[in-house]
């Protein structure tokens, strides 16, 4: 029944309406100001119906021959109805409804109603309203699938925007005496691109386009509901039949038949609209709470735009570093031509093109762009008048009135020539015209710049910048000429965005085998490149012609922003890097969007001019630091700051780089691996002929599953990983940025700017995609202490420990030694079982037995061959660096944790990586220096706990003879340092002890030994300061004491004693778990429960401990670790009584902050913004040619009042949606 009372009332509103035919029999003025009354309240009420209605609006038209007793037996069906679909649209499209802005008002007693206001638009990632690269969806806070409802609700809203149009024109044409006349200079084809319309035609056009009819009738039903004043109401009904009784005496019998009909119609509608309004007030206040859903939707539309925005811009600088300029013009126009497009673009989008003109000084396309700036409601900001008197500058026959015009034009906007200089980015020789220009109107002028704010007003640490008079910056032991050649020899390494180096593997003798392999792989390569090189340029020049819509984004600058051989190489490389087990789709493709990225950004700064005035800077900044150079007081960060505004002139070194979207980078990445899985083969039969030949391909687009996730994976053909093993090649190629410099870093002077010298790299890490804590940085005015604390510790020079690294290669190369963390090589590992699943000799529980065994051995290859290659990176890098001083430039994460940036080889690794580096500046040890080496040396072994340092000394003096022969005799000797906890920490310092004791005079002894010291589980150090915890402190030594305190033997005791409590008392498992509680069971829970670990990870936790246990019953490990995870959580209750209530506090406070829409954030002293991503995942598909990858987000890029998204892990999932190549 609703079925057919829906199609009635779409074929009521189709019919030719009431009002037209009204307008078009009556001459007399007042008639038709009355008919535009009626009508005009009549649509008012049926564009005020509230969007759930719109939506999924169920309406019926009664028949007039029906009685009213019928009638009313329908309306209440139609109750009914309403009511069903409200509680249908509650339960299956919450989400839809949520995201608008709805009001519901109560109506007066006398039928009026109150308009509830317009519902704003919502913004998702639309066909036609979003340039798109790869075809990416927005899930998750985008729209749901249109239903039938939603499908047939949309034609009935379409039905009345028609008729709103046809009762507007009829109102006007009636109302207005003369006819309208159109001008020639009224039609909008000779208006602007994009410029939005002020008059509204009232003759309609049969041409126009059914997009131009829609904005035309959003724009009428605008004015309707303004000039409407009152509603459709049953005292209004009757004037309005007894007024136009008088006008159907002077017209025949059928037209007054007609007018009844219509007002019959119109009146039912009414009772319609009635109905649903009274079922409004049930609902209204469901609907009213859905504030968090608008925040959140608020929060997407943000992410979007900004995402748009970022995608747009990348894109035009792309087209104009490839010198596709026509290209960037076309497409800059397509955005702004359309509405829905140009809401997304900024002013720095235009000035991309400005600049463009500035450059070849053509003013008169500048002024054209001024133009699409205020058409586009956008003012010009600095970058937009820098542009226009660059291009001034470089024209000769400028006149003075035009930039006289320009300067004013800046300072009625509140602009100071000054701040061009300051603020204002500049490329290669732009500096220079704009004060050429200047110059035109001022011949004197001269930037006044101001100086760089170097002091810290941070209360904490003020003191520090303001006493230092008769403090001097520490020098290294080089001279200013080895600083500058350093700096060309890294400055070579960085331009060349890679560095091969040897590999540490033993070469073991020449074989025919190995030679006959080497030549293949080598003959197969240079193939691989030609093959790849013209696969490239046949796919580019496919894109180079798909020029059918300039507003969609492609891939074709992205291509073209290289020489076509770069990317071959970077190809190739990734072939050669790949593991035997394959590398998932989606981080081989970031790993090539990245290198394309970082390549880019590199060339970027050679065309700016960058390097040339990067390496006269630090010429002379390498004063501060050369030991031959004057003495300074002023930190590195000050220094660089000083020169910078000493030499002003030239290219601007910081903000310079506009970073890729992280799916641009990601499609750019899969388009690259697909032109490498159909093009690159080889034959079948070149390691064996007796195959027949038949052209292979040697990389495989599979799929496979991770927990329930399916994943796509790119893996090697047996064949090409059976040459690369045969081959034993002994170079490893590795970008530049994964090396240590060889020079002193750049400071970080800016959130952009610093560390290495041309590769880009972040003040603080994040997800990539994420921009909310950059975007907190540079609003940060005061982060001089954090960037200081980041120099320091880049300046820091290293050098290599080379006896001890031969050590570990000679260990590495035999076989290696799972005891010392020396991993073995893959001839060591498992041989995975063979067998037939057919085979009916084996039953079905052998079978799966066996095939437990194969997924065992599988799984630990795959481990081994992990270990093997990060230590053979590791120690080939260390290997490499043996006979260099070296550096470490340093970054943090959102928490303000410091990091090395190469990630391989570093003084945060693991014991082997530490025990390899030494201090490059040696101090003499002193008059203790010796007994803290020996006390350093004790504290490696992981004995002495819970002694006192003097305790720990003596011992050490006990044990000087395993000391001496450690040092002496490593492989051979007794071999005691093998038995610490950090073994090979603990052979270094055996021999910078026993080289020390042998000295002349071990005060005077020059040390370069780094001695590593820890807090006592920090976490609970922080949370016991904040709650004043005396006890809590004392355990964990923030409180003075005779005895070095434990905090996890202190936990292990607690616990112990709860279990022999229970164990009394009869409980079993308490009784099994006598004796195998220690520390190394407790400690992981003990030290994670703190950063909010739960029970069931802890009990994780505690699990796998016990199974490392042999005489553990194994059987009781479940039981154990459920009973263990309460008594650790119980006795840290116990000994720290406020650690829990603080902790409850904060994460009661972080449920409210979060619960309001807004992430948690705070400052910390030293002056860093801190917020923490932590949010829900929001699905984002991109649509690559050799799959459909769905993304998994969980940051919001978009910073507004504090809701922002993020993450600190980045959860990336792929499904397959298609198996054929699609766009």
């Amino acid at each position: 029944m609703s079925l057919l009372r829906a199609c009635a009332f779409a074929k009521c509103l189709s019919r030719r309406s009431l009002f037209e035919r009204c307008a078009a029999c009556l001459s007399v003025a007042d008639s038709c100001q009355l008919c535009a009354s009626i009508k005009s309240s009549a649509v008012r009420r049926i564009s005020e119906t509230p969007l759930r209605f719109q939506r999924r609006n169920v309406s019926l038209v009664m028949p007039k021959t029906e009685d009213t007793k019928k009638r009313v037996l329908e309306q209440s069906q139609l109750v009914e109805v309403l009511k069903a679909r409200i509680q249908q649209l509650q339960t299956d499209i919450v989400l839809d409804v949520q995201r608008a802005k709805v009001q519901f008002v109560k109506p007066g007693s006398s039928g009026t109603r109150v308009s509830s206001g317009r519902i704003p638009k919502s913004v998702t990632l639309e066909k036609s309203d979003i340039p798109k690269l790869g075809q990416v969806v927005v899930k998750g806070a985008s729209k749901s699938p249109p239903t039938r409802w939603m499908e047939k609700l949309t034609q009935e809203k379409k039905n009345k925007l028609k008729k709103q149009q046809h009762i507007q024109q009829t109102i006007q044409k009636n109302v207005t005496e003369k006819p309208v006349v159109k001008r020639k200079g009224d039609k909008s084809s000779l208006m602007h691109p994009g410029t939005a319309h002020k008059s509204i035609s009232t003759t309609p056009k049969k041409t126009t386009s059914s997009k131009k009819k829609n904005r035309t009738h959003t724009r009428l039903a605008d004015e309707i509901q303004a000039a409407v004043s009152s509603t459709f109401a049953a005292a209004g009904a009757t004037s309005l039949s007894h007024k136009v009784s008088k006008v159907t005496n002077k017209k025949t019998v059928t037209d007054a038949q007609s007018l009844a009909k219509e007002l019959a119609e119109v009146k039912e509608l009414a009772e319609v609209e009635d109905l649903e309004c009274k079922l409004s007030q049930s609902t209204a206040s469901h609907w009213a709470s859905s504030n968090i859903s608008r925040l959140l939707h608020e929060d997407c539309e943000g992410t979007a735009r900004r995402d748009i925005r970022l995608s747009v811009q990348s894109y035009l600088e792309a087209c104009v570093f490839a010198g596709e300029l026509d290209r960037a013009h076309c497409f800059l126009l397509s955005q702004h031509r359309v509405r829905s497009r140009r809401k997304h673009l900024n002013t720095s989008i235009y000035n991309i093109m400005m600049r463009v003109w500035a450059k070849k000084g053509t003013l008169h396309h500048i002024g054209r762009v001024f133009i699409l700036l205020e058409e586009a409601g956008l003012k010009p900001n600095l970058a937009s008048y820098c542009a226009a008197l660059e291009c001034m500058g470089r024209n000769s026959n400028c006149p003075p009135r035009v930039v006289s015009r320009c300067l004013s034009q800046m300072e009625e906007h509140g602009l100071r020539v000054d701040d061009l200089f300051s603020q204002c980015v500049f490329r290669q020789d732009e500096r220079d015209m704009v004060l050429k220009a200047i110059r035109i109107i001022q011949p004197d002028y001269e930037p006044s710049l101001d100086p760089p704010v170097s002091q810290c007003s941070l209360p904490l640490i003020q003191d520090f910048y303001t006493q230092r008079a008769d403090h001097h910056y520490p020098k290294l032991d080089l001279t200013l000429e080895e600083l500058q050649q350093r700096f060309k020899r890294q400055l070579d390494m960085e331009q060349a965005c890679t560095v091969t180096i040897d590999s540490v593997e033993a070469a073991k003798p020449l074989t025919e085998n190995i030679t006959r392999m080497r030549d293949l792989l080598a003959e197969q390569r240079a193939h691989w490149k030609k093959i790849l090189l013209q696969a490239l340029r046949e796919s580019k020049m496919i894109l180079a012609k798909d020029n059918t819509k300039y507003y969609r984004l492609n891939l074709y600058p992205y291509l073209c922003v290289l020489k076509d051989m770069d990317y071959v190489d970077i190809m190739i490389q990734s072939v050669t890097n790949m593991p035997p087990s394959g590398e998932s789709l989606r981080l081989l493709a970031r790993d090539l969007g990245n290198r394309v990225y970082t390549m880019y950004c590199v060339q970027q700064k050679h065309q700016n001019q960058v390097v040339e005035k990067l390496g006269s800077i630090y010429n002379t900044y390498a004063d501060l630091l050369a030991k031959d150079a004057k003495v300074c007081t002023v930190l590195p960060r000050e220094q660089w700051l000083n020169l910078e505004a000493e030499h002003c002139s030239g290219p601007t070194l910081q903000r310079g780089e506009i970073s890729w979207p992280y799916i641009v980078s990601l499609e750019l990445g899969t388009y690259l691996v697909d032109l490498m899985v159909k093009n690159l083969k080889i034959n079948s039969d070149i390691l064996n002929s007796a195959y027949d030949r038949k052209l292979i391909p040697i990389l495989y687009h599979m799929y496979t599953f991770r927990s329930t996730r399916q994943v796509g994976f790119i893996k090697p053909h047996p064949i090409l990983i059976q040459m690369q093993q045969e081959a034993m090649e002994t170079k490893l190629t590795f970008d530049s940025y994964v090396m240590p410099m060889l020079c002193p870093p750049v400071p970080w002077t800016s959130v952009k700017f610093g560390a290495y010298l041309l590769t880009p790299t972040k003040l603080m890490r994040t997800l990539d995609g994420a921009a909310q804590h950059e975007v907190l940085l540079e609003k940060s005015q005061n982060l001089h202490a954090v960037m200081d604390s980041l120099n320091q510790l880049s300046n820091c020079a290293w050098k290599i420990n080379k006896p001890l690294l031969d050590t570990i290669i000679s260990i590495f190369n035999d076989r290696g030694s799972e005891k010392l963390d020396i991993p073995p090589p893959l001839s060591e590992a498992p041989k995975i079982p063979r067998f037939n699943p057919l085979d009916p000799a084996y039953t079905a529980s052998e079978k799966a037995q066996m095939r437990k065994e194969v997924i065992k051995a599988k799984k630990k290859c795959g481990e081994m061959h992990s270990l093997r290659m990060h230590a053979l990176y590791k120690l080939s890098i260390a290997n490499h660096m043996r006979d260099e001083i070296l550096w470490f430039p340093h970054n943090m994460d959102f928490r303000g944790r410091t990091y090395p940036c190469p990630p391989y080889f570093n003084h945060l690794g693991s014991d082997v990586t530490r025990a390899i580096l030494l201090f490059a500046e040696g101090m003499p040890l002193g008059h203790k220096g010796l007994d803290w080496l020996k006390i350093h040396l004790v504290n490696l072994t992981g004995l002495k706990k819970r002694s006192s340092l003097q305790e720990r000394l003596e011992y050490a003096n006990t044990i000087m003879e395993d000391i001496l022969d450690s040092a002496d005799n490593p492989l051979n000797g007794k071999k005691w340092w093998m038995n610490a906890d950090e073994p090979w920490q603990a052979l270094a310092c055996c021999i910078e002890i026993a080289n020390a004791v042998r000295s002349p005079d071990p005060t005077q002894f020059i040390s370069h030994f780094p001695v590593h010291q820890d807090g006592s589980c920090n976490g609970l150090q922080h949370y016991a300061a904040l709650g004043r915890d005396v006890i809590g402190a004392t355990s964990v030594n923030l409180m003075p004491c005779d005895l070095p305190q434990d905090v996890y033997s202190g936990v292990a005791q607690q616990v112990e004693e709860f279990r022999a409590r229970d164990a009394k008392d009869g409980l079993k498992v308490a009784q099994v778990l006598d004796g195998f509680i220690s520390r190394k069971v407790v400690k992981q829970t003990v030290m994670t429960v703190v950063y909010g670990v739960t029970r069931y990870g802890g009990r994780l936790q505690i699990e796998k401990r016990l199974k490392e246990i042999d005489e553990f019953p194994q059987e009781y490990v479940w039981d154990a670790s459920h009973y263990l995870v309460r008594q650790v959580f119980s006795a840290l209750k116990e000994m720290f009584t406020g650690t829990r209530e603080i902790q409850d506090w904060l994460t009661e406070s972080a449920r409210l902050i979060s619960k309001c829409g807004y992430a948690v954030e705070w400052v910390t002293p030293l002056g860093l913004p801190i917020i923490q991503p932590y949010h829900r995942t929001r699905q984002q598909l991109l649509k690559s040619s050799i799959q459909y990858i769905n993304l998994g987000i969980t940051y919001d890029a978009k910073e507004a009042g504090g809701r922002m998204r993020d993450t600190d892990e980045e959860t990336v999932m792929e499904s397959r949606l298609e198996t054929d190549d699609r766009v």
